[in-house]
């Protein structure tokens, strides 16, 4: 792990084809055991970060609740501060430690509107949140180890520049395919197989008819 950021966990459920979501449309891929499995690994982290396209399909509570365990710090990247006040997260931040890293595109009226509730709002960035930046901050934090629950666009954003550490992936037992489906990852994507890095098999667990693939970079 480098020195200067955080242990970064990529955790995910997947249908077989590789598929995590569809626009404009909330799809629940794990079962009840595997999200207790899920919230294990959630009190287990100082902090769970998604970015904004996870917010508006899921609207998230990002919680340990099947559990035992401290909730983690939530991260939310979110550019131009847009989250909603009656989303699950603003609604529970006096209860749950909460982030927002926005950037300069922040209007004055939702920096106003945020500063209102009992979180921290960071900017760090022009026109998308800098998360170079972003991780040397958490770190200083004292949050050392992220859960990265976000989509296809923000991990691929952390695998192209090298703040993985490790992927947990649940493989599910459907198959949803389409071109307007989200992948595991998305973005340009690598000219070659992931080429810079290895991923080395650690475990795979078996829930029911998921599995449960567990790789370390």
């Amino acid at each position: 792990m480098e020195k200067s950021r955080p242990y970064v966990i990529l955790s995910a459920a997947m249908t077989l084809d590789g598929k995590i979501g569809k626009n404009k449309t909330k799809i629940k891929l794990s079962s009840k055991k595997d999200k207790t499995r899920v919230h294990r690994l959630r009190a287990n982290v100082d902090g769970i970060l998604i970015g904004k396209n996870t917010l508006d399909a899921d609207n998230p509570m990002l919680s340990v609740r099947y559990s035992k365990g401290k909730n983690p710090v939530r991260i939310l990247l979110d550019s131009r501060g847009t989250i909603k006040s009656s989303s699950k997260i603003i609604q529970s931040c006096n209860k749950i430690p909460t982030i927002i890293a926005t950037t300069n595109l922040i209007s004055k009226k939702n920096l106003c509107r945020l500063e209102k509730f009992p979180l921290e709002v960071i900017k760090c960035g022009k026109t998308s949140v800098d998360t170079v930046k972003l991780l040397k901050l958490l770190y200083k934090k004292d949050i050392k180890k992220i859960l990265l629950e976000g989509g296809g666009t923000i991990n691929w954003t952390f695998l192209k520049n090298g703040f993985v550490d490790e992927i947990i992936v649940t493989i599910t037992p459907y198959i949803l395919g389409g071109s307007n489906s989200i992948s595991l990852v998305e973005g340009v994507g690598f000219k070659n197989l992931f080429p810079t890095k290895k991923l080395k098999l650690e475990k795979i667990q078996k829930i029911g008819s998921e599995l449960v693939v567990y790789y370390r970079i």
